[in-house]
């Protein structure tokens, strides 16, 4: 059934990498208009919840909040954890990139991305989430399919293409070709695991307790996917200390850093050996001539590109704009007809 035209005129179309760490949303004929972290902070009062806070201004609430308000991340390894408050976001992320909330209800279409590995019951809340924030039609897309037309690669002609997306939550690695996954494979190791490995690594090594901030900011400045071969690069870093109780200041090296990021670093190239070994050869050869793209924000891990390099003996090369390249390719499925067919629709 169409929608009225006033209705249809008060709507944007919309695709949403609804990621777990960020949300970006790609508008219409606008390109990204929002790029948020995925938090919300919600405030019980009397026994009544409700929405404080959501995205970046809910994320600087994290492990600083009184017992009152709790900041949550309602995606874990890129799938729905808390469908109630994933609801609460996607309406106000859909209210903000039209402006603000409005008397005459908003039914716009949106393209969401979800990982390849994911259920057919994780796939339903994604749905039902995104239907109950106000959505007229929901379309899904897996993510390696939205990162590789975002990164440019020739997915709807009969040629092979491999793309290595390493988001927040989950690691994708997929072989594309002529519109479809030939191979596909899921490993849930990402920022999150990384962020975990360097706050047990200091616990461990210096009896310092740091969060999650601290941690990403660790991952960010010095995380490398290989030690460094010249004079390693330092960083100070503040926490409590677990035997006296009080705050203290330690300094980290980039050594440190590598090797409690080595475990993850593993476990994503094997995932992309994996998809190598299960290639048929004529796609395998036209992987020897493009080599392997990389996206998502892991890409962009010191060193990454060379480490993958080296185990596979392939090029490798990080797209322009790894952080965003799923939701550019979501947006261009939704607005390019020749696309159309990547989409799953309910």
């Amino acid at each position: 059934m169409q929608l009225p035209r006033f209705l249809r005129l008060a709507s944007h179309d919309m695709a949403i990498d609804l990621g777990t760490v960020n949300t970006v949303v790609h508008l219409r004929e606008s390109g990204i208009v929002l790029n948020e972290p995925s938090v919300v902070a919600i405030e019980t009062l009397d026994g009544v919840r409700r929405v404080k806070a959501v995205g970046r201004d809910a994320k600087l609430m994290m492990g600083k909040t009184p017992a009152s308000i709790q900041a949550i991340r309602p995606l874990r390894d890129g799938v729905i954890a808390d469908i109630d408050v994933a609801e609460q976001m996607i309406k106000h992320f859909i209210d903000k990139v039209h402006g603000g909330r409005s008397r005459l209800p908003r039914r716009p279409e949106i393209v969401v991305c979800v990982p390849s590995g994911s259920t057919s019951v994780e796939r339903r809340a994604i749905r039902d989430a995104a239907s109950n924030a106000g959505a007229s039609k929901v379309s899904l897309i897996e993510e390696p399919m939205a990162a590789a037309i975002g990164a440019g690669l020739p997915v709807i002609d009969p040629i092979g293409a491999m793309i290595v997306d390493i988001g927040g939550g989950t690691t994708e690695v997929a072989v594309l070709s002529m519109r479809g996954l030939a191979y596909s494979t899921s490993v849930r190791v990402g920022g999150d695991k990384m962020d975990d490995a360097i706050i047990n690594a200091v616990r461990r090594k210096h009896n310092l307790v740091i969060g999650e901030a601290t941690a990403e900011r660790i991952k960010i400045a010095l995380g490398a996917a290989l030690p460094p071969t010249g004079n390693a690069p330092t960083l100070v870093v503040r926490g409590r200390h677990l035997a006296a109780g009080m705050p203290k200041e330690i300094t980290i090296s980039q050594i440190e850093v590598a090797q409690s990021l080595a475990d993850s670093v593993t476990q994503i190239i094997s995932a992309v050996r994996t998809a190598l070994e299960n290639t048929a050869p004529e796609l395998a050869a036209d992987i020897v001539d493009s080599g392997i793209v990389m996206t998502g924000g892991g890409a962009l891990l010191q060193r990454m590109d060379e480490a993958l390099s080296i185990a596979t003996g392939l090029p490798v090369v990080v797209a322009a704009d790894p952080l965003s390249c799923v939701a550019l390719g979501a947006g261009r499925a939704l607005e390019d007809p020749d696309y159309r067919g990547v989409l799953i629709d309910g």
